[in-house]
């Protein structure tokens, strides 16, 4: 109780160094929202107890560790104190006691800012590297405290028979009111929630390559667009990445939930078309496309050998298609990101809310990135066409899937920067002018937390309000409802 109050005393006598402090995770030097929980961290300096003192002017809050070397300051406290200097630089002080006296250590910067982050964050968690289909499941975490629920869980041990995966989750304009997941292998379809209402589709059909995969949900309306997959693994064995994951055939296609028909918006063997995205307006979706023609053999197929021997070969560009809602047609395709005139490829398209910015990750080669050590996060100016990397939010590690807050100045990825197996969610802040500030890792209530759990967090997606239908509902659906087929069209 003692280490965690407010009114912990400041070391009266001190010697200043100019060493600077060495924590974890680094929260030094970064934009925060002012409705983020406790940023707490562990002390890596040397030290038997230390005091941290967060200041804006007069207005001081303090905490100490006196075991061990966490942080951890008080829920409310830190709200309070956070929310009474929104738009303002904080500066954070450590001291720490050595046994021949207390040390201080020079103060570094969190500044404040005046938007919000959307309080909800949800995201799958799953071993980063899996055979069986155990013990994963969807969460959603409040960014303004440390409370995780979850959306649906599998089995928490194996068993063939109920054998299953959950992924892909996505919201209807950042709320939950509608939303949707894929359940694979058993008691597999896809699991649609709108108004409360729960249902399970079979998208599947011997009309279409895999039934429906990645998704996007229509602004405005009960539309989503889907690509329709045939992917597999392979595993590296001299490499210094782990897994390929391979698209063998891509196609798109529009679904629509009040009239539950489904059709094609691309049908083509030669084009991979994945990873559509509808803009804010709903009047235009984005998608990656990459063409077999580079990895065609002699004989003028694609054998699957081609994919395996040539995988690196693929690259994505990313295109645009009108849309009009009227008469529910697609355009004329417009190139966006030419990725493959430089070699290099891109994934997950995603616009600001304002229409201004499209956010992509770019790696050497493929679609599925989150595996690649090359993949960067870059953007695009879609009022002046220019095209830069985020280099605020890039490490030498994977740095991949993406989504933005509801008011397009949050960005939260997914990154493997810590120890390049275990992936862990990142937010940074993006200014008006279109630069993202430094990124800083999800706080957790105990910080030892992102070194210690055996998952990775997996499609990061913000929300402005929570998950509402209980996970024994969902459990129910999946369980013992019939999946609904499809017309297709």
């Amino acid at each position: 109780m003692t280490a965690c109050s407010s009114k912990t005393e400041i070391p009266a006598v001190y010697t200043d160094i100019q060493q600077p402090v060495s924590i974890y995770p680094d929260y030094k030097e970064i934009i925060i929202p002012p409705n983020i929980a406790p940023l707490n961290f562990l002390v890596r300096s040397p030290g038997k107890e230390f005091v941290a003192v967060l200041a804006e002017e007069k207005d001081q809050l303090t905490v100490s560790s006196s075991e061990g070397s966490s942080i951890r300051f008080e829920e409310t406290d830190w709200q309070n104190f956070i929310r009474r200097h929104k738009g303002n630089s904080l500066n954070m002080t450590i001291y720490a006691h050595t046994g021949k006296g207390w040390l201080r250590y020079p103060p570094y910067t969190i500044r404040v800012a005046d938007e919000d982050i959307d309080p909800y964050i949800s995201y799958r968690l799953i071993e980063p590297g899996y055979s069986t289909y155990r013990q994963l499941g969807l969460y959603q975490r409040n960014l303004t405290t440390f409370e995780e629920q979850p959306i649906y869980e599998n089995n928490r041990s194996f068993d063939f028979r109920d054998n299953h995966c959950v992924n892909c989750h996505n919201y209807q304009n950042y709320s939950t009111r509608n939303m949707l997941f894929h359940v694979r292998t058993n008691h597999s379809g896809t699991i649609i929630a709108r108004d409360g209402q729960v249902e399970k589709i079979d998208f599947r059909n011997d009309s279409i390559i895999g039934g429906a995969v990645y998704p996007s949900w229509h602004p405005k309306r009960d539309w989503i667009v889907f690509s329709s997959n045939k992917t597999g693994q392979a595993f590296h064995t001299l490499n210094r990445e782990k897994v390929e994951v391979i698209d063998q055939a891509s196609d798109l296609i529009f679904y629509d939930a009040e009239q539950k028909t489904v059709r094609y918006i691309f049908k083509t063997d030669s084009l991979l078309e994945t990873f559509p995205q509808w803009s804010p307006t709903g009047d235009r979706i984005y998608y990656c496309v990459a063409d077999l023609k580079t990895l065609r053999s002699d004989s003028g197929t694609v054998t699957t050998t081609d994919f395996l021997h040539k995988y690196d070969r693929l690259h994505y560009n990313i295109m645009s298609l009108p849309f009009d809602s009227l008469t529910c047609s697609f355009g004329t395709p417009v190139s966006e990101v030419d990725c493959s005139a430089i070699g290099r490829s891109a994934s997950v398209p995603r616009i600001s809310p304002d229409g201004r910015f499209l956010l992509f990750t770019q790696g050497d080669y493929g679609q599925f990135h989150i595996w690649h050590k090359s993949a960067d996060l870059y953007v695009k100016n879609l009022e002046n066409e220019t095209i830069y990397p985020l280099e605020a939010l890039n490490s030498k590690d994977a740095d991949s899937y993406h989504s933005w807050s509801s008011n397009g100045r949050w960005i939260v990825f997914s990154s493997r920067r810590d120890d390049g197996s275990y992936t862990r969610l990142y937010i940074a802040y993006f200014d008006p002018k279109g630069q993202a500030h430094k990124a800083f890792l999800l706080p957790q209530r105990s910080p030892e937390q992102n070194m210690t759990l055996l998952k990775s967090y997996n499609v990061p997606e913000l929300t402005t309000d929570p998950v509402s239908i209980s996970p024994e509902t969902f459990r129910k659906i999946i369980y013992e409802a019939q999946a609904q087929t499809m017309t297709y069209r």
